[in-house]
């Protein structure tokens, strides 16, 4: 099953009519999508707004592919569950954000292993096309969780400077 997810605070309907397009193709697939509150509506994939934690985890663990905005839980998320992450990052011009924050992140994720950066459904196309190839990365024990989430939190809080 490939799962997209969204986060909780915004919509990301650039994201998700690519996906639910590549759904709309590929018919055999499963595919749900967390798609955020939006008057926008899937037609080829199961999807729901908002998800409790306990449905997120499951549909997480089910996945085999996880698709998403370069949002951090969901990095650490895919991560911890050795899932592959494709991610797509959200763009401040086209309105998806209130900077490019997630520009700076996906610039930064490019570099580990198990994760994938998308910036058009053409990319994203093709990686889901290959999904059942894409390499998770290795399984975290509770010392390397650690060490990632206080990587993540220097970078986050230290390497990305504030827009002005």
């Amino acid at each position: 099953m490939i799962f997209l997810t969204v986060g909780s605070q915004v919509p990301f309907d650039r994201l998700s009519r690519s996906v639910d397009a590549w759904a709309a193709r590929n018919p055999q697939a499963e595919v749900f999508g967390q798609i955020g509150r939006t008057a926008w509506r899937p037609a080829a994939m199961q999807w729901a707004e908002l998800l409790s934690a306990d449905e997120y985890l499951e549909l997480l663990k089910r996945a085999r592919v996880i698709v998403a905005h370069a949002g951090m839980g969901t990095v650490i998320s895919a991560a911890e569950h050795g899932k592959p992450l494709i991610v797509m990052p959200r763009r401040a011009d086209l309105g998806e954000h209130r900077n490019d924050h997630q520009e700076f992140t996906a610039k930064w994720l490019m570099t580990r292993s198990g994760i994938s950066v998308v910036h058009g459904e053409d990319e994203l196309w093709q990686l889901l096309d290959k999904a059942g190839t894409l390499v998770p990365p290795g399984g975290l024990g509770s010392e390397s969780r650690e060490r990632m989430v206080t990587v993540l939190r220097e970078f986050i809080f230290e390497g990305v400077k504030p827009f002005r």
